[in-house]
């Protein structure tokens, strides 16, 4: 064999194996090959923090294979991905299989004295095309230790925080509980939003719409608008009183058309993808989670389906370019392309190394031909079409719009008051890249906002001094709102705009606080558990600076210059281990342990007629009796579900196996013997 070539995943490797042909031999490493151990810290802090690498024991036999593999192998290409991860797995896979001697005589038991090293070389590409391969394997490089350090450093610097704090919880919070970096800033952003909801008190306040219609009829003749101002003054309504009295001068009041304002406004398509704008737009689009969006990327980018999904970057390839505006104009119209290509800046502080954004690697594979495909799913269609009309629309025409304000005075019969009341309305005068999306309203936020897209009411052609008759007056109650709660997408967006973590971290760090239970999801939104209150609170007070969310940026910052060459790793988490030693030395003396608040119910003890409150333990809630220890009762907490069992007609309730996994089952177990994985459509989680 001339030709070893090692890549993490099958499906990447069997992908890549079909470009390269029968002179290559691609193998897959199953991830990391070494890590630090689980059973202790394995970094030696008095040693310049050198880390104690292992091969996990599920990995020892595919090391092994790849070992003998490679004594046959003339040279040894590292494929990994192109990131600080693939290029740390590249080094792990240098330093245990490429430092070897290739052995060479008939008698394999005889080491020969003809010994000479591997050739050894990294390769890297952003879309797995013959194209970019091809390209790749011209121009090697070698394993670069920069992005090595950057990696190691993070993965140390989350170690020391883990191992350090961990029992430090134990002992001062709850047994068993584990604290994490970046995810415990994460859970602070989640707890400081609950104290925000729960501190807030909404105010009351009235609108009032009224439907006109003009004096001289014509088609469409009828429009809404919205009280705004009194004599020339903003007007604000903060109760029924108020708005009564406005509408019984409203409804003898005088309508015409005071002011009408037009201008025509332009929506330029987002720019293309990148890891944090595709999570976002695919959990509000798509309602998919980060880990499962990160899932399907992944699947998609191994078949050599679009470019690497782990990016920053906002730039796009002069190739992708070209063919993205020949698609447009042959498919879709010369009208919709514009004079110039569109170029995007990358406007991420925490940008990393030079990538492509997220694009199809087959502009011409729409996600109708995709569909064609084997081994895909309805997701990755989904996922797949999210990014291939993102590419096309970043690269179109803009969409054209004609904006018009009516402003309508109404004048009181006594002549004295004078109320201003204001309509407003689009209207597509060009679709641009719209069209792609065959929208049929206006949407002003882009996709990776909350907001639905809202149609604006087409207003009829009206001019200054027109008479109008009043139809309907409709006053309506309203009260203030404050921050809703996070949900996936927003909590991302939060966490990017601070610059904490990484995109391609984000999955990591909600799948985990979830896992732990310090937040829980109901219908898409972060609520923080009494558990990860108690947590938060603990770490936020006793370690301020760590926790702090400029100061977990700023490590951010650090770990990116290393990467960039400009600062050593060690230095990094010198200067950042001795202080945080000395403050747990502290904290474990002088921290008094933290009560967790528990969660009443009304249920009451059927062995001591105590009430029963809810807990937290291995694999979530459960009920306990209030009396502990004296009274050791315990039961699983089941949550109900607004659906019927189609068994016998019971209630839904949502239960968790042993292992803590959910399931649905009937409420009227064990006479109803009904069990399913899924959630029964239009249910709605509630403890019962």
């Amino acid at each position: 064999m001339q030709n070893l070539v090692i890549v993490e995943s099958p499906t990447k490797s069997k992908t890549l194996q079909k470009f390269l042909g029968s002179n290559y031999r691609v193998e897959a490493s199953m991830g990391h090959v070494r890590d630090l151990p689980k059973s202790d810290i394995g970094v030696d802090v008095e040693k310049s923090f050198e880390p104690k690498y292992i091969i996990p024991k599920d990995k020892q036999k595919r090391v092994n294979e790849l070992k003998k593999l490679a004594v046959s192998a003339k040279t040894l290409w590292l494929a990994t991905d192109p990131d600080r991860e693939g290029e740390a797995i590249a080094w792990h896979l240098k330093e245990l299989i490429g430092s070897r001697f290739m052995v060479h005589g008939k008698d394999k038991k005889t080491m020969s004295n003809e010994l000479r090293t591997m050739n050894i070389h990294r390769v890297i590409f952003h879309e797995i095309t013959p194209e970019a391969i091809k390209e790749a394997f011209k121009d090697p490089r070698d394993i670069d230790l920069r992005l090595v350090d950057a990696q190691q450093a993070r993965r140390i610097l989350d170690r020391l925080v883990g191992y350090k704090l961990s029992p430090l919880l134990w002992k001062k919070v709850k047994s068993g509980l584990s604290a994490g970096r970046v995810q415990s800033v994460a859970l602070r952003l989640i707890v400081e939003r609950e104290k925000e909801i729960t501190a807030f008190k909404p105010e009351e306040y009235w609108s009032v719409t009224v439907e006109l219609e003009l004096r001289i009829k014509n088609e469409n003749e009828k429009f809404s608008a919205t009280l705004v101002e009194l004599n020339g003054k903003k007007l604000a309504i903060k109760n029924k009183e108020e708005a009564d009295g406005h509408v019984k001068a409203l409804e003898k009041a005088d309508y015409r058309v005071e002011k009408v304002t037009q201008k025509e406004m332009r929506k330029y398509p987002a720019p293309p993808f990148t890891t944090s704008t595709l999570q976002q737009t695919a959990a509000n689009r798509l309602g998919l989670s980060a880990k499962k969006t990160m899932m399907l990327a992944q699947h998609l980018y191994e078949h050599g389906l679009i470019t690497y999904m782990r990016t920053d970057s906002l730039n796009l390839s002069a190739q992708a370019i070209t063919a993205a505006r020949s698609y447009i104009e042959q498919n879709i119209g010369k009208a919709y392309l514009p004079t110039t290509a569109r170029a995007y800046k990358t406007k991420s502080k925490v940008a990393q190394e030079a990538h492509e954004a997220i694009r199809p690697s087959n502009i011409s594979l729409t996600a109708e031909k995709l569909k064609t495909l084997e081994g895909l799913s309805r997701d990755h269609v989904r996922l797949y079409e999210l990014v291939w009309k993102r590419m096309m629309a970043c690269q179109m025409s803009e969409a054209v719009l004609d904006h018009t304000s009516v402003d309508v005075e109404a004048l009181t019969a006594s002549k004295a008051v004078s109320y201003t009341l204001r309509a407003t309305g689009s209207v597509i005068k060009f679709e641009g890249w719209l069209k792609l999306y065959k929208v049929s309203g206006i949407k002003y936020k882009g996709e990776e906002s909350e907001e639905d897209e809202k149609g604006e009411q087409a207003l009829p052609k009206v001019s200054e001094g027109q008479l109008l008759d009043l139809l309907k007056l409709l006053p309506e109650q309203h009260f203030t709102e404050g921050s809703p709660r996070y949900n996936e997408a927003s909590l991302i967006k939060k966490l990017e705009e601070l610059g904490i973590g990484r995109p391609s971290t984000y999955a990591t760090i909600l799948s985990t606080i979830l896992d732990r239970f310090y937040v829980e999801k109901k219908e898409k939104r972060f609520f923080s558990t009494p558990l990860g209150v108690a947590v938060a609170e603990f770490l936020v007070a006793n370690f301020p600076d760590l926790f702090d969310y400029e100061f977990t940026a700023g490590m951010e910052d650090s770990l990116d210059d290393i990467a960039r060459g400009e600062r050593k790793w060690q230095p990094t988490i010198e200067e950042f281990y001795r202080p945080f030693e000395k403050k747990l030395e502290t904290v474990e003396k002088k921290a008094a342990r933290v009560k967790i608040a528990t969660e009443e119910t009304d249920k009451i003890c059927p062995d001591c007629g105590k009430p029963l409150i809810i807990r937290f333990g291995k694999f979530g809630k459960f009920l306990a009796c209030s009396g502990f220890p004296d009274c050791k009762h315990t039961e699983g907490l089941e949550e109900k579900v607004d659906a019927i069992c189609p068994d016998c007609g019971g209630d839904i309730v949502m239960r968790k196996t042993r292992k803590g996994r959910p399931f649905y089952g009937c409420k009227n177990w064990p006479t109803c013997k009904f069990a399913s994985w899924t959630k029964p459509k239009g249910a709605k989680a509630g403890v019962s």
